[in-house]
Formats: C-alpha cells, sequence, structure tokens
C-alpha cells in the first residue's frame, strides 16, 4: 500500500496521525506538531532575563577613556592648551617688565608684590573669551562633528545607547574644561613663582594670609572656574545636537558669549545680568576676600547647576528622539 493509500486509510479510521501525515505531503504546510517541539527545543527568554551587554559595567567608562583618548591626542586640543599654557606667560613678563620700569599701582603693584596673584590676573583675562573659545570648540564638536564625518550612526548602531553616548560626550568636554582650567592655573603659579617673590598673599579686602592659604584659595578657584566652563560646555552639546556641522555649534556658543557680555555692558538691561551665564564667571575673586565670600560662590555654582541641568535637558530631548541619517 503506498503512503497516500496509509493516509487515507488512517483518517477514515479516526487515526490522529492522520493530519501530521497529511500536512507532510501537502507544499508549504508547517505541521503544528512539529512546530511546538522547536519551541520547547527554544524556549522564549524569561521576561526578567538581563539583556546581552547589560551586565559590563565597564563599558561605560570604556567608552569614555576611548572619547578622552581621542580628545587629548587631537593635534587641535593640544594646541590650545598651549596657547592658553603661554598666556599667563606673556602676562607675567609684560607685568614683570612694567614693574621694574618703577610704574607700580593697582593690578600690577599686587602681582609683583607676590607670586601668587598672578594667578588670579590670568583668569581675570582668559576666563571671559579665551578659556570659552577651547571649551566651545569640544563640546560643540562632540555630537555635530560626528554627524558631519558620518561616524554618529555607526556609534549609535553599538550597544551604548543614545543617552550614555550623549552622557559620555558631556563629560569628556567637562573633564577638558577642567583640563583647560588646570593648565592656565599650574603655568600662571609657576610663571609667578620664576618672576615675582613668594610670601604672604595680601588680600582685596587688605588681610593677609600664608602661602599655603594662597595655594589652597588657588585651588578653589580652579574648581569654581571649571565649573564655569562645564556650564557652557553643556550649552555647547546642546547646540550641538540641532546642526551636523561643527563649526555651527561652535560658532553660536561663542555669539552668546559675546552677546552676553554686550548686555552686561548696557546699564538699562541690568535687571537680567545676574540671570547671564558670564555674569557669573568672575566671581572667583570671592576667595581674595576675608573670610572668603562664600555667598558668592554658592549663587556662582547654582547658576552652573540650573544651566547645566537646562541644556543637558534640551540636549537629551533632541538627541533622543532625533533622526540619524548620517
Amino acid at each position: 500500500m503506498s503512503t497516500a493509500e496509509k493516509a487515507d486509510t488512517r483518517a477514515a479510521t479516526g487515526d490522529p496521525e492522520a493530519g501530521t501525515d497529511a500536512a507532510r505531503r501537502t507544499p508549504g504546510l508547517v505541521p503544528v506538531a512539529e512546530t511546538m517541539r522547536t519551541t520547547e527545543r527554544h524556549p522564549p527568554e524569561p521576561s526578567g532575563a538581563v539583556p546581552a551587554g547589560a551586565g559590563r559595567p565597564w563599558a561605560f567608562w570604556r567608552l569614555l577613556g576611548s572619547e578622552l583618548g581621542l580628545t587629548f591626542r587631537r593635534p587641535r586640543n593640544l594646541v590650545m592648551l598651549a596657547v592658553l599654557g603661554a598666556v599667563p606667560v606673556i602676562i607675567g613678563i609684560a607685568l614683570r617688565v612694567v614693574a621694574s620700569d618703577g610704574q607700580m599701582g593697582g593690578m600690577i603693584q599686587d602681582v609683583a608684590g607676590n607670586s601668587l596673584m598672578l594667578t588670579f590676573v590670568s583668569f581675570s583675562f582668559l576666563v571671559l573669551l579665551l578659556m570659552p573659545v577651547a571649551v566651545s570648540v569640544v563640546a560643540g564638536d562632540s555630537i555635530a562633528g560626528e554627524a558631519g564625518a558620518g561616524t554618529l550612526r555607526y556609534l549609535l548602531a553599538a550597544p551604548a545607547g543614545r543617552t550614555r553616548l550623549l552622557l559620555v560626550k558631556y563629560l569628556n568636554a567637562v573633564v577638558f574644561a577642567y583640563a583647560v582650567t588646570a593648565v592656565v592655573a599650574l603655568s600662571a603659579l609657576l610663571t609667578g613663582l620664576i618672576l615675582f617673590p613668594a610670601g604672604p598673599v595680601t588680600l582685596l579686602s587688605g588681610t593677609t594670609v600664608s602661602i599655603a592659604d594662597g595655594l589652597l584659595r588657588i585651588l578653589i578657584t580652579v574648581g569654581y572656574v571649571g565649573a564655569a566652563m562645564a556650564a557652557l560646555a553643556a550649552i555647547a552639546l546642546a547646540l550641538s545636537t540641532f546642526t551636523e556641522v561643527s563649526i555651527g555649534a561652535i560658532a553660536a556658543t561663542l555669539v552668546l558669549v559675546i552677546v552676553c557680555q554686550v548686555l552686561r555692558a548696557i546699564p538699562e538691561l541690568g535687571s537680567i545680568t545676574p540671570y547671564l551665564l558670564p555674569t557669573r564667571f568672575t566671581n572667583f575673586d570671592a576667595v581674595l576676600r576675608s573670610p572668603i565670600d562664600t555667598g558668592a560662590l554658592r549663587e556662582g555654582l547654582l547658576a552652573f547647576g540650573a544651566y547645566i541641568v537646562l541644556f543637558g535637558s534640551i540636549a537629551w530631548a533632541r538627541f533622543s528622539g532625533k533622526d540619524i541619517t548620517s
């Protein structure tokens, strides 16, 4: 008896295997029993199972380390750090020449009287323009640069996630901001120790403090100015998510800083001055008073935190829903 005849006989006698045999000789039909057995061999993943890659706590730090390596190996960034490190040297030499001519007064007298004062003078010159330029270049290039180079889509193809990638980019900009601040402080401190005498520091309030106290105040200044640059980095990062041309985000950030400086110079707009980010940049002079004006420092840090939260949220909202095409 043929196979077809056997199947017909089983179907007529009510044999339960008849349907399976019929299905096997019917093209395109998958037997239900066989499908169930396949499912049993490959059971679905439990709902509480940990997804692949989630158990790698070091993945975030490896990604951040890679980003930092690229940032601090890029010649453009190294040149900016070198230029910022050279400015305090130039300022110190210029003040030394003027002091040697006997033209002492104000800031020159303060620096010539103690080497540590050159650090505060250098921050006063650099924090309003040159340091923001360096930070804006790195932060503004973080997302827009990847999109313009066509590598952003490949970064997101890896199991990193948009939020994690955005956080890594921001932390990278913050580390660079503190590196910029530290370079300026170290360059000014070393230059001051070489060109000017070291000794007790006379503060703006007229009080004299020891060298150790002066160094502590410099350390506080570095922390404060670094936080100011971190707030600016948040603005540049947010602008970077709106364009694929990094120079656009960098230029927009710098224009924003310059416009704020212009608005601060208009007396009629004094009511909005406290809300402008650059207004808080120079609050580090609170450490030159005795006791330290902690109120001014606290207000500045709160303003920086508010800017970081605001523009960080804008960056996340834009980047998390952005259609990545490049």
